[in-house]
């Protein structure tokens, strides 16, 4: 069988290519889970134990398990394919989860050992959907230029998943007990992964397990040595991320603003990069992703340089709106960067290593920015956020780019 091409690469062609909705819809609702459980934990433990300290601690166990261990948890994807690894993660982490709910369920009865323990393991589980549906993605689209919109199109979906969850929390808290968002959000995770394992197009991928032992032997090396330019990519786009979110509220509350203008602020820094990710998606590209992977991230470090300079708070989010322009676009490039060079058999690892790299940037950037703030002013905070991100372009920019060889697409599909 073969694919009829598509002449004109489009979001709704993305969205036609076969298989694409229904597997799509299901890995977000299993990825709206990421946005509505952390906050929920943190809410539930501060509650349950009536400590900021065991709350902080608890969930810092629990993203600092989640976020390090992906790759490990993709690496089981590659090997053993993800309906045999996906379902039996999603098991334990729903399990754990319902575990933990019961613990934090009244006020007082929660040790906070135990809680702490439940919700590492569970952060320990956590089914990658987003490097996997990324995978899946490489599958269906072939065709590098509607790869580029497929890719496009769940940054930017991803991106406001994460500004839905939180705010499906704050509804829920006002009805029930915290408790409940973690059920919501187990709830979303079951069935999202149910759908997606049950995708044609998820069924039909092939583990790297069924290559040689030749071939597996040489894959974890080949893939490290491949993406490390959109890892470094990846990892300064967080650290530059991390340290705005501080600064940010550091400048309102200077300047006497209310934390209404805050979340004003950082939304701008959101809309500007889905409305940079959908723009990025449209373009037709001649440079490979490689070499656009330095440019996003220089307009990213030129932009918060400018928002040094910025007098008010009016003025910061319309130049963080400017800013955020470059975010999903470069990290979509780290991504397509990631999978140019990766095999074929560890593009779900390879994916996982670049979010990896994003949200640990992220919290380094965020201890960073905590610690500048104590002795020097928000200007020259913006300024070091610039600079990280111009010295990661520079990094990102030297070598030279080698995308791997094109193999006949394996999946169901194609």
């Amino acid at each position: 069988m073969s694919c009829t091409p598509v002449v004109r690469p489009s979001y709704a062609a993305v969205l036609q290519i076969p298989y694409a909705r229904r597997t799509f819809a299901a890995a977000l609702l299993g990825r709206l889970s990421y946005g509505i459980v952390p906050l929920s934990v943190m809410l539930a433990v501060t509650r349950a134990t009536g400590s900021y300290a065991v709350a902080g601690t608890v969930i810092a166990l629990f993203g600092g398990t989640s976020v390090f261990l992906s790759p490990a948890r993709a690496a089981l994807i590659d090997r053993h394919g993800p309906r045999r690894a996906l379902v039996p993660m999603a098991g334990a982490y729903c399990a754990l989860l319902g575990l933990l709910t019961a613990l934090v369920w009244r006020p007082g009865s929660a040790s906070p050992l135990v809680v702490g323990a439940v919700t590492a393991a569970a952060g320990a589980c956590t089914p990658p959907l987003g490097p996997t549906m990324r995978a899946v993605w490489s599958g269906l689209a072939p065709d590098r230029a509607l790869l580029q919109r497929a890719y496009s199109l769940d940054g930017v979906a991803e991106e406001l998943l994460f500004v839905s969850g939180p705010l499906a929390v704050g509804v829920l808290v006002g009805l029930t007990p915290p408790s409940a968002g973690i059920v919501l959000g187990t709830c979303l995770m079951a069935a999202g992964t149910a759908g997606f394992v049950s995708s044609p197009a998820v069924r039909g991928m092939r583990p790297a397990g069924r290559k040689t032992g030749e071939r597996r032997a040489a894959a974890p090396r080949g893939t490290l040595r491949g993406i490390l330019r959109p890892v470094v990519g990846a990892a300064g786009v967080g650290l530059a991320l991390g340290a705005v979110d501080l600064v940010v509220v550091a400048f309102a509350g200077q300047r006497h603003y209310g934390d209404d203008a805050v979340a004003w602020t950082l939304a701008a820094l959101s809309a500007g990069s889905a409305v940079g990710g959908l723009l990025n998606g449209a373009v037709p590209w001649r440079a490979p992703a490689g070499a656009r992977l330095p440019l996003m991230v220089a307009g990213l470090g030129t932009a918060l340089l400018c928002a040094a300079l910025a007098p008010d708070l009016v003025t910061l989010a319309l130049t963080l709106a400017a800013a955020g322009f470059f975010v999903a676009p470069a990290l979509t490039t780290a991504y397509l960067t990631a999978d140019d060079t990766a095999p074929p058999e560890t593009r779900v690892r390879a994916g996982a290593w670049v979010n990896t790299a994003v949200n640990a940037g992220s919290t380094a950037g965020s201890a960073a920015a905590g610690l500048l703030l104590g002795g020097v002013s928000t200007s020259l905070c913006f300024t070091a956020a610039g600079a990280t991100a111009l010295l990661t372009a520079v990094a990102t920019a030297r070598g030279r780019h080698r995308p791997r060889q094109e193999v006949a697409p394996t999946s169901a599909a194609a």
